[in-house]
């Protein structure tokens, strides 16, 4: 039997970003936290957004690149000490799922870590929570409409949090707000959007609309994001690449998988704080070549949609678009590798991959994406 559920409330538009005032009205909400990030005040757009109110919404824009459980817990102070009743993420995944945490934590007590998937957290979260409106800036993550917030929690593990109260009461979605983000950073998240298209058509899960959505996701995201890393004010590119990422996380409903399983330990790595989406475009031509046994026909399809051999094609779009050459230039060491494996069987993403790897085959992988 197949259980399927989707999903949230969206609006995708150029210029959609005009309506959080309006939206937030709409759901009750008088006095919003908007959860952003330095980097992405230093653009002008958290300014643009600010403008946009009569009386200026309270800012956090202390979210890290790796979301942890200290700066969820800065958010929420100043949620509560001023009298905020709702909540916008404004920013990549990592302001998105910042702020799916405080949300979170507008109803339910500290800490994070048992509200975790890998400590059955879903039954202990309720949907007594504050609204929430979640604005993309980057087309990876797809965290808008996504029921997880992937949190490095206080002991230091990156830990997804799932539930489908999670789901932000609108996603928000404005491809205009990604025409100033450079072309590493476009290529980065794409290649996070990519690998969700690609995961999650992957998993062995029965859901064909979330299969037929991955696909749909690839065929928009393959070319555009081609162009939208050589011309970043490329309309069509850039509307192609937030459906695409959308369209990935929309079809997390099948589970994810292997490099996902890996991404997630090696981003709580404190020392070197890496990219999400970079991680995953290094990792999944590896994890394509270990799934091949076990995924079928669905291998010709990808090999047809990538035009080549799919691990081989993933590969040279890496190099086309200027992806690190493998985790060791990254500065990932035998010795972290070593401990990620063993974590990797523990993430909540290990259990949806087509073929279950061992610890031992988790550390082939990755010395494969060396």
């Amino acid at each position: 039997m197949a259980t399927i559920n989707y999903l949230t409330r969206i609006e995708f538009d150029d210029g959609a970003i005009s309506r959080l005032p309006s939206l937030l009205a709409e759901l009750g909400v008088k006095r919003p936290l908007i959860a952003t990030d330095k980097g992405l005040v230093a653009t002008g757009i958290v300014e643009k957004v600010l403008a946009l109110f009569e009386t200026r919404p309270v800012v956090f824009d202390g979210t890290p690149a790796n979301p942890t459980e200290d700066a969820v817990l800065a958010a929420y102070e100043i949620f509560k000490s001023e009298n905020c009743d709702g909540i916008v993420g404004l920013g990549g995944g990592s302001s998105l799922d910042l702020a799916k945490a405080v949300r979170l934590l507008s109803g339910h007590p500290g800490p994070l870590a048992q509200y975790t998937a890998v400590a059955g957290g879903a039954s202990r979260i309720h949907g007594k929570i504050c609204p929430m409106i979640a604005v993309p800036t980057t087309s990876g993550t797809g965290s808008e409409v996504g029921r997880a917030a992937v949190i490095i929690t206080a002991e230091g593990r990156k830990l997804g949090i799932l539930s489908g109260f999670m789901l932000p009461s609108i996603a928000l979605c404005d491809p205009e707000l990604t025409y100033g983000l450079p072309p590493f950073l476009t290529a980065a998240t794409g290649m996070d959007a990519l690998s969700h298209c690609l995961e999650t058509y992957m998993a062995p899960s029965v859901n064909p609309p979330a299969e037929a959505i991955a696909l749909d996701g690839l065929k928009r995201g393959l070319p555009a994001l081609r162009t939208a890393v050589k011309e970043g004010q490329n309309r069509d590119a850039r509307w192609n690449m937030m459906m695409a990422a959308l369209e990935g996380a929309m079809a997390f409903q099948k589970g994810l998988g292997a490099v996902h399983a890996l991404t997630h330990p090696l981003g709580a790595i404190r020392e070197l704080n890496l990219h999400h989406g970079t991680l995953n475009a290094v990792l999944t031509p590896a994890v394509l070549r270990f799934n091949r046994q076990a995924i079928g026909k669905k291998w010709d399809v990808l090999a047809e949609m990538l035009g080549g051999v799919p691990d081989e094609a993933i590969a040279q779009l890496n190099k086309e678009i200027g992806m690190p050459s493998g985790l060791e230039a990254m500065g990932v060491t035998q010795a972290m590798m070593e401990k990620v494996s063993g974590e990797a069987l523990k993430d909540h993403c290990h259990g949806t991959n087509p073929r279950l790897a061992t610890q031992e085959e988790y550390l082939e992988i990755m010395r494969d994406s060396r």
